[in-house]
Order: C-alpha cells, then sequence, then structure tokens
C-alpha cells in the first residue's frame, strides 16, 4: 500500500459552530479525522498524520506528524473554535511539516476541511496550487456547510491546478441524514473510488445507482456502516497482496526447478556414440539382462 505523510487542516473557524451537519461542523470534522486516521494507517503501518487548524489569529500546528491517535484526538479536543479561516497560509504551513518529515520516502498529501467563506482570491489560490504541485504535494479538499458558488469556484481552480499523478481530490458534501464521515467514505480520498471517479470528482452524500450501494464494489451502502465498508475494503487489498506474493513465489520456484532439471543428464543410451553414428539401440523384447536357468532341483510340490 502506498506510504503517505497526510497533514490534515481542520476548520475552526466561527463557522464550524453551526448545526446543520450533526452533531455540528466541528464534530463532524473530529470524526472524520478519526476515520482518516485509521484509514492511513491501516493501509500501511508506516503512514503518518499531522494535525493542523486554520482558524482563528492564525494557522496552529496542533499534532505533528504521528501514527499515535491518542496524539490527535487530544489536539482536536484542546482545539478552540473562533475567528475567521485562513486556507492559503494554513496549507503553505502545512506543506512545510511535511517537508520535515523523517521518512522521506513517505509520499505528501494534505486534507484541508472547509466550511466557512474562503477570504483568499482565486488567482493567488491558483499560483498556490502550481507551487503545490512543484513540490509534489497532493491536496484532497473536504468542502461542505458553505458551498455558495464563489467558494466552490475557487476550490475547484485550486483543484485543477493542483491535481498531479497521485492524485487531488475535491469531495463536495451538503448537508444530509448521512454524517461527513459517512459520506467521506464513498469519495476518492478515502480510496473507494479512485479507480473508478476521476480527479477532481464530487461526492454528493446521495446513492449513484440504482442498487442503493453508491457504486461500491462489495454490494452494500458504504454510507450505512461505512467501518464494515472499510474493513472490507482493507481485507480485499490484504487479499490482494498476498495472492500477488505467493504468485511471485512460485514463479521464483519455477524458474529455480527449470534451473536444476537442465544440470540433470539424460539417462539411458546415447543417440549418437562418440564417432557421431547413431549408437545400437535393443530391439523390443530384447532383454539385456541374463534369464536364471531353470532350477531342476525343484520341489514337487504337485
Amino acid at each position: 500500500m502506498v506510504l503517505e505523510a497526510t497533514m490534515i487542516i481542520v476548520d475552526n473557524s466561527e463557522s464550524s459552530r453551526n448545526g446543520d451537519y450533526l452533531p455540528s461542523r466541528f464534530g463532524a470534522q473530529s470524526e472524520a479525522v478519526n476515520l482518516i486516521f485509521g484509514a492511513k494507517t491501516q493501509a500501511n503501518p508506516e503512514s503518518s498524520v499531522g494535525l493542523m487548524s486554520m482558524g482563528g489569529k492564525g494557522p496552529e500546528v496542533l499534532v505533528t506528524l504521528t501514527t499515535d491517535l491518542g496524539k490527535i484526538l487530544e489536539g482536536l479536543h484542546r482545539t478552540r473554535i473562533l475567528g475567521s479561516s485562513h486556507l492559503s497560509t494554513a496549507i503553505q504551513v502545512a506543506g512545510l511539516a511535511l517537508k520535515h518529515r523523517q521518512n522521506k520516502s513517505q509520499r505528501q498529501r494534505i486534507i484541508v476541511f472547509t466550511c466557512s467563506p474562503i477570504q483568499d482570491d482565486e488567482k493567488s489560490l491558483v499560483k498556490l496550487a502550481k507551487k503545490m504541485k512543484k513540490l509534489n504535494i497532493s491536496i484532497d479538499f473536504v468542502a461542505f456547510g458553505a458551498l455558495e458558488s464563489e467558494n466552490t469556484s475557487k476550490l475547484e481552480a485550486f483543484n485543477e491546478n493542483v491535481k498531479g499523478g497521485d492524485g487531488s481530490y475535491l469531495a463536495i458534501i451538503p448537508a444530509g441524514p448521512n454524517l461527513l464521515s459517512d459520506n467521506l467514505v464513498t469519495t476518492p480520498i478515502l480510496g473507494g473510488d479512485r479507480d473508478s471517479m476521476p480527479s477532481g470528482s464530487g461526492a454528493d452524500g446521495g446513492a449513484s445507482g440504482g442498487d442503493g450501494t453508491n457504486g461500491f464494489e462489495f454490494g452494500i451502502d458504504p454510507s450505512l456502516d461505512p467501518e464494515l465498508a472499510m474493513a472490507l475494503r482493507m481485507s480485499y487489498e490484504e487479499e490482494q497482496n498476498r495472492l500477488e506474493k505467493a504468485r511471485q513465489e512460485q514463479a521464483e520456484k519455477d524458474k529455480e526447478g527449470k534451473t536444476q532439471l537442465e544440470g540433470i543428464p539424460e539417462e539411458g543410451q546415447p543417440l549418437l556414440n562418440k564417432d557421431g553414428e547413431p549408437s545400437e539401440q535393443p530391439k523390443d523384447g530384447d532383454d539385456s539382462k541374463p534369464k536364471k536357468e531353470d532350477d531342476g532341483d525343484k520341489m514337487d510340490t504337485a
């Protein structure tokens, strides 16, 4: 699985107090952060996750890159809701945090939750997106709450300019009966539809498909039981890795066996003698072994 270093940016501005997402916008983010952490570390135990906030007076790094869920939860617990969001500055700070990651083989990714009006203009956001692309940093957006056309157009412009080989995705999730974390499972951000959905595709949080499974490959609706959906996906990926490893081992064994067989001399009479002429072959029925003579002294058992 992919080895990643992921910085999660939560929106703790005054807009996150709104209760249109259960239990609140900030509470919904906390549950989603917990889900993302579990997905990243289960996919690869060496992957690490950090946490930032972008509200208040300015962005703040709450937790540096870690594999300890307790630190992430503690960082969420001490986050205060105040002020307005600072999107561009938060992304730049997250990029610096990823630059100083200990394991340089980790791919870099930033996941941004935004539920408040974006103060930055589109031109500066596009410039920042191109900079992040040069640094090989993938950026996913989870847009909810403030879904005005001005906000979404800025995010779409950013996404179009930051998309790279590893994929950067924009998930737009309107308010509805499902939890934010439940809707997030069906988006490409958690790998649910990365193979079937293009980069930048949004998630509407509703059913897509007549069978009510949201296009999920295991025949269940992941929005009803996201933990089961995630467990099924992880189990499927582990099985695929096991089968691939078994195929490689079998191929190596077949190769070794073929090499050993080539070194074994052929048995029986050679087809040509030392002069290059056909050697004499025993005729059918001709037994080269001497036959035992009949023993005349056998006891008559008649």
